[in-house]
């Protein structure tokens, strides 16, 4: 009897054509049996009854991690090469640190960011570094915040690599025990001090240079020294007679010195300024317009002579430069204590002269010169001009001249926008390839960037900075450095000793002599 079957969709049995319901019911019964039974048996076998529900979850690897070679420990594990330019790189990872000036140089701590050593040497890196253009340095940073540490240990560890410190202005007498312990070489200027110096000494003739080509830059360098003196005193710019009333007198000075076999001083120029019939007479001017036209500079020098000044400049000086000394500093700290800073900026530019007899010599070998405490000097124009040159000179020089100031606002105190004060200032940053920020305040942190060029993260770092860290700019390149110090360094750099020592303990430290007037 023919049969057919059910879709397979339906049922997977084979029924016969004539079957009742009830054998097609049972079928079905058993299908679905069948069905469940093979469900079940595909399921895991149950836990037992046992087994608690809250049991903690096993951990699915050992406590020492995934075996075999899947773990990626040990460094097998391999990813193929992939070649990238170096300006993917830096998009690719941007978070890397600099790498930061090399191992030549003077050491001065750790790079923050690098987590490595940082040394500086402006002479090592001129000519070595892009944009290292000079060796000039500026230093800012409030009180309190290690930036004359700094100075002293660069000036320091930087006689360790055959260079040698001058210090021509020392207004607080920090320097002082610096140079004691150094076996260098400090002259004390001030009211009841036995130190003199004479500005208008001649330095020793250079080699190859002849005598008369050497008399002439002589001459050219009192000059210039008699008119920054004069317009310090002023307050303004000689006029021409006024300069060749100078001219005048620095050569009968010179004449009359000679003769007698002396050093030309700033009294006898002053002596000569103060006769107006020697000044007609040597003019030729019959009318006697020259000698009143020199009265104003006449008592201008007279300062030097019979003022607040007079023994200190007036005189044959004391002291012989010793150019092999390892530091030279000059103490001012008995000037300038009155609020009135003109005293002390005709000390420091007199000193500078006298000090610039060794820095003409090209064989003295590369120096540094450390301008402590600038900010006091910056509203005077004269003194600006005579840094300005040696900062234009610092490379036939063969000298790095650091400026060392609280704010860089300072520089803006030296007159108003566009004069010849403010020039000269902006100048002197523009002429550092180095500037190193310390800490500085709020309201400062705008001129800061202003002037510096700084961005926002270098502007919000600065802000943060703590105490002997700074951010170094040089020649474009930035770094966040820690400056460290040796436990004798910190010793020998005390500025603060008054604030943390009893009464009496000064006494004790090396350099007592000099220590109580820090």
């Amino acid at each position: 009897m023919p049969t057919r079957t059910t879709r397979a969709s339906a049922s997977p049995l084979f029924v016969p054509r004539k079957t009742d319901r009830r054998t097609a019911r049972a079928a079905r019964d058993q299908f679905a049996a069948a069905r469940d039974k093979a469900r079940h048996a595909a399921r895991p076998e149950a836990r037992g009854a046992e087994t608690r529900i809250d049991q903690e979850p096993h951990a699915p690897y050992p406590a020492t991690g995934r075996p075999g070679p899947a773990s990626a420990r040990g460094g097998r594990l391999q990813l193929p090469a992939h070649r990238m330019t170096t300006a993917t790189a830096s998009g690719a990872y941007p978070f890397l640190a600099e790498g930061g000036l090399g191992a030549q140089g003077i050491y001065v701590g750790r790079d923050v960011h690098a987590e490595a050593a940082f040394t500086y040497d402006p002479f090592a890196l001129y000519g070595r570094l892009d944009g290292f253009t000079n060796p000039n340095i500026l230093l800012a940073g409030i009180i309190g915040m290690g930036k004359s540490a700094l100075a002293k240990s660069l000036a320091v560890r930087a006689i360790a690599f055959g260079y040698r410190i001058y210090v021509p202005c020392d207004p607080k007498g920090e320097w002082t025990v610096v140079a004691q312990a150094l076996g260098g070489q400090t002259i004390a200027l001030g009211p009841g001090l036995p130190g003199r110096l004479n500005p208008l000494d001649a330095p020793a003739r250079p080699f190859g240079v002849s005598q008369e080509d050497w008399a002439g830059e002589v001459r050219k360098r009192r000059l210039l020294l008699l008119g920054s003196l004069a317009k310090t005193v002023l307050r303004r710019d000689l006029h021409p007679m006024e300069h060749t009333a100078l001219d005048i007198a620095l050569d009968q000075a010179v004449v009359r010195a000679e003769a007698a076999g002396t050093t030309p001083l700033l009294g006898d120029v002053a002596h000569v300024l103060g006769a107006p019939e020697r000044l007609d007479a040597a003019l030729g001017d019959l009318s006697g317009r020259l000698g009143r036209a020199a009265e104003d500079l006449a008592h201008a020098l007279r300062r030097l002579v019979h003022g607040d000044l007079a023994g200190m400049f007036d005189a044959p000086s004391t002291v012989a430069f010793d150019p092999a000394a390892p530091m030279l500093s000059i103490d001012l700290s008995r000037l300038g204590g009155t609020g009135d800073d003109t005293a002390l900026v005709l000390a420091m530019t007199c000193a500078s002269a006298w000090m610039e007899s060794a820095l003409a010599d090209p064989a003295g070998g590369r120096r540094w010169v450390i301008y402590d405490e600038a900010w006091r000097v910056m509203r005077h124009v004269a003194l600006l001009e005579r840094m300005q040159s040696q900062w234009k000179l610092s490379r036939g020089l063969g000298i790095a001249n650091m400026m060392v100031i609280h704010r860089l606002s300072d520089l803006l105190t030296a007159g108003d926008a566009g004069s010849r004060g403010r020039a000269l200032a902006e100048g002197l940053l523009t002429d550092c390839s180095t500037r190193i920020i310390y800490r500085q305040e709020a309201d400062q942190l705008g001129s800061a960037a202003a002037l510096l060029g700084l961005t926002g993260v270098e502007t919000q770092a600065v802000s943060a900075l703590t105490k002997g860290r700074g951010l170094w700019k040089v020649a474009g390149r930035s770094f966040i450095t820690q400056h460290l110090l040796h436990p004798h360094e910190g010793q020998l750099f005390d500025t603060d000793a008054r604030m943390h020592s009893k009464t009496g303990d000064l006494s004790k430290r090396p350099g007592s002599a000099r220590a109580g007037r820090r």
